[in-house]
């Protein structure tokens, strides 16, 4: 197994030495994401997986280096598509792009497959660690891409998708989002036909970025325990994307997990600022097409948004704050129902947790908390494999 030797710890600086004992009990646990949002980068010309990079060069967080630092076992790999317009031309699009991305995630273990392997079970997932790869599950974020021919569900299945997200940041053909005005007041009817066939399959279902009524209804619907793979908490945080206490505690009687997200507008809360909002919108919107960008646009890019984000300041989310709403939850609900869900290369990091060589930070956190050893590897990985392991089971029951 790639880890880092306590030596290395040891004389790599004074606050490694200190921190030792956090570090290598991180090392020795299976971390796992439930976001990644990585595949977006895959595709850029030159970005190499396997090469060191930089947020500040790229705005990257992810590549396998950083992985290894960071003690960072693999995840949830997402297929992200944003979300156009609902007609013909729209869903089009969305078939087309979701088909590429799968295509990218699983070509990305073809080319390596010494570093990387795909998981289809949860039971897969100790021999991929032990041998030293990092774990690639397939989810997807956005249903739109099923919105032209739902039974496509099945071809992403076969090909490797394990997580379904109903839907983003705007209202889709199957749900309402949590940040739009209300469409279907929850699913839709094609959205509830997709609940009942994702259960069918075994496919986990998320519902992160959906409204307080989808997740009412999955959870109602849903024959299997079902996670939010990357959401906060709304007694904290007063953000339509996170959970509240009441929710969370109904998602975690049916045995489902919250994974809690380090996206920094879903943790603190910050006075609009018009102006800032109107000069990075086409920025974010250029960030979320940065696939089709060179090495010299992407760092173009990054500047722009750095002068900015210095014209308009406004307050930084920290990993205090996101320590605020992480031992929150774990409070609301214990360790057996939260999971990390960072979204990592998707708008998540925040100072103090800028990239996931950073995540042993959490670790040292929690364990100052009063969290032990065995709290953490459920909250690493256990949680998120047990239940992923229940829908599974309860698919195979059924049929």
């Amino acid at each position: 197994m790639l880890r880092r030797s306590l030596l290395t710890l040891a004389l790599a600086s004074p606050w490694a030495l200190a921190q030792e004992p956090a570090a290598a009990l991180h090392q020795r646990l299976t971390v796992l994401d439930s976001h990644l949002d990585t595949p977006m980068q895959l595709a850029r010309p030159g970005w190499d997986i396997r090469q060191r990079h930089r947020y500040q060069d790229d705005l990257s967080q992810v590549d396998l280096p950083r992985m290894r630092e960071g003690g960072l076992d693999g995840g949830f790999w997402a297929i992200f598509t944003p979300q156009g317009p609902l007609d013909a031309e729209g869903r089009t699009q969305a078939s087309e792009h979701g088909l590429a991305v799968l295509t990218r995630i699983r070509d990305l273990v073809a080319a390596h497959p010494q570093d990387f392997a795909l998981a289809l079970r949860a039971e897969d997932v100790p021999a991929i660690v032990g041998r030293g790869q990092r774990v690639v599950f397939i989810s997807m974020e956005n249903a739109e891409p099923l919105a032209a021919d739902p039974q496509r569900l099945l071809t992403y299945h076969r090909l490797g998708l394990r997580m379904l997200g109903l839907v983003h940041s705007a209202n889709n053909d199957f749900a309402d989002s949590a940040t739009a005005l209300p469409q279907w007041r929850g699913l839709s009817p094609a959205g509830r036909e997709l609940v009942s066939a994702a259960n069918r399959l075994g496919i986990l279902l998320d519902v992160s970025h959906a409204s307080d009524q989808v997740f009412d209804q999955v959870l109602a619907l849903s024959t299997a325990p079902i996670i939010a793979s990357h959401s906060s908490s709304r007694a904290i945080t007063h953000h339509p994307r996170n959970l509240d206490d009441q929710r969370l505690r109904q998602l975690a009687a049916k045995g489902g997990v919250v994974q809690v997200n380090s996206f920094p507008s879903d943790l603190i809360d910050t006075v609009p600022n018009p102006e800032r909002a109107k000069a990075l919108g086409p920025l974010y919107r250029e960030f979320r097409l940065a696939a089709s960008l060179g090495p010299r646009q992407v760092a173009d890019l990054a500047e722009r948004i750095r002068q900015v984000e210095a014209r308009y300041p406004q307050p930084r989310a920290t990993l205090d704050d996101y320590m605020k709403h992480l031992l929150h939850i774990l409070d609301v609900v214990g360790p057996e129902h939260v999971g990390i869900g960072a979204d990592w290369d998707g708008g998540g990091g925040v100072e103090g947790l800028e990239d996931v060589t950073q995540l042993p930070r959490i670790s040292e956190r929690l364990l100052a908390a009063g969290y032990n050893e065995a709290d953490l590897a459920k909250i690493w990985g256990g949680n998120l494999l047990r239940v992923l392991a229940a829908a599974q089971a309860k698919a195979v029951a059924d049929n």
